[in-house]
């Protein structure tokens, strides 16, 4: 196991993920200085909203999806596929996201969303869905490139929430980006950063206690759904380990059950669950209850809590956090955070 100290991580950092950490509050303001010049689309009424995309485009939809829960007064949904259900139509608001703007999925979603005449919002760092989006005349976002796409949600996330507050769609958001942005600063500064101890960091003390282990991660399923599938694919393309994850109260349902039987290898497993101050009380039980019957089996179990007081800040505050949990976990490993090669052959195989 590798030391966190910061020869190490800039010795197996080759891509400088840890700056592009680093400078996530920034590009969360970026974000929104990018969309407040955006166009936008006037005069127009929707009845739905989509997200279409792959991968850590696509988490962004899970996002605003999450976080305007209780705001929206019509459905917002995120596809992750090659086709568009039937209901997609003239009033439908579309965002197309793919950072790299060659996802085909995405592609092939997009030339669907343009058939049924569906309001299209394109949202890459160039690619062939700029070029298909400008010569159609829909609105497209530019944003910056050279990111992994995983590393760009500030931009993937923060421009569509801006765009839907400027047409009218939801109310000012102003204070709480306000608020995440200083939230956000204050977890870099004082809490995360490679120079902090491990004892006075949590992400470095929960990446070494994930270290060899397979972690099974869960949350309420209410807001916080994309800060486990967030976590996950983080373990998956930064760590590149393997992660488990569920969502209460659905999980008191079944999978608890399947710790009946684990005994036998619990040492090689490690619970973790997100929490928040505003939960639903019954989950916030549901959690104490199902904690203890996992400690019960030998498995270890870890917290970690929201930050901040709006729902953007605490929803950030824990993405930031297993972001850099992911990334400790990596230097962990002895592996550069940044490549994903075996992502990066499928893509090849799938061209022959």
């Amino acid at each position: 196991m590798k030391s966190l100290n910061l020869k190490n991580i800039k010795e197996i950092d080759s891509q400088k993920m840890l700056q592009l950490l680093m400078d996530f509050p920034l590009q969360c303001q970026m974000a929104l200085e990018t969309a407040n010049q955006a166009e936008i689309f006037h005069q127009r009424s929707f009845n739905k909203i989509i997200f279409i995309g792959m991968g850590g485009s696509a988490i962004a939809g899970d996002l605003l999806k999450s976080y305007l829960y209780n705001e929206l007064n019509i459905p917002v949904m995120v596809f992750r596929e090659y086709h568009l259900p039937e209901f997609v139509d003239k009033n439908t608001l579309v965002f197309a996201s793919s950072y790299s703007g060659n996802t085909e999925e995405t592609l092939s979603c997009y030339m669907e969303a343009k058939k049924k005449g569906a309001s299209i919002i394109g949202i890459s760092s160039g690619g062939k869905l700029q070029e298909e989006i400008v010569k159609d005349g829909n609105i497209f976002i530019p944003i910056p490139s050279g990111f992994p796409p995983r590393c760009a949600l500030g931009y993937l996330s923060l421009i569509p929430l801006r765009i839907l507050e400027r047409i009218g769609m939801v109310k000012s958001k102003s204070g709480e980006c306000s608020e995440m942005i200083s939230v956000l600063n204050e977890l870099k500064d004082k809490h995360l950063n490679p120079h902090i101890a491990k004892h006075e960091n949590p992400a470095k003390y929960l990446a070494f206690n994930i270290c060899n282990k397979i972690p099974l991660l869960y949350s309420s399923s209410l807001y916080f759904d994309v800060v486990i599938a967030r976590f996950r694919a983080q373990i998956n393309e930064n760590a590149k380990s393997l992660a488990i994850s569920n969502l209460l109260p659905e999980m008191n349902h079944n999978e608890i059950e399947g710790f009946a039987n684990i005994k036998k290898f619990a040492k090689h497993l490690v619970a973790i669950f997100l929490l928040d101050m505003d939960m639903h009380p019954r989950v916030k039980k549901r959690i104490e209850i199902t904690s203890q019957i996992i400690r019960d089996t030998g498995v270890d179990v870890f917290e970690v809590s929201s930050q901040g007081r709006g729902l953007l800040s605490r929803i950030f505050s824990l993405i930031y956090t297993v972001d850099f949990v992911s990334f400790y976990l990596a230097v962990l490993y002895d592996t550069d955070p940044t490549p994903v090669k075996k992502i990066a052959f499928l893509k090849e195989k799938l061209k022959e």
